[in-house]
């Protein structure tokens, strides 16, 4: 998948708070590092996000999205 957003860190999920519309998912990036990202549960779902999977947090000015191959 290519992307324009540079700034592209990969990780593995350690949490997942679901809400009724959003989620908070935490991914760690390494070095004791965390990026948080507030989504939807529609993008929770339909990403198949689990706590231990690997996504990829993609940071484009002020927005953190999560990204699966």
């Amino acid at each position: 998948m290519k992307l324009s957003a540079r700034n592209q860190l990969k990780g593995k999920i350690v949490s997942i708070d679901e809400g009724a519309v959003n989620a908070i998912v935490k991914v760690d990036i390494g070095n004791g590092n965390i990026i948080t990202s507030s989504i939807s549960m529609g993008s929770v779902k339909d990403l198949g996000l689990t706590v231990g999977g690997d996504a990829t947090a993609v940071i484009k000015a002020t927005s953190v999205m999560i990204m699966v191959d």
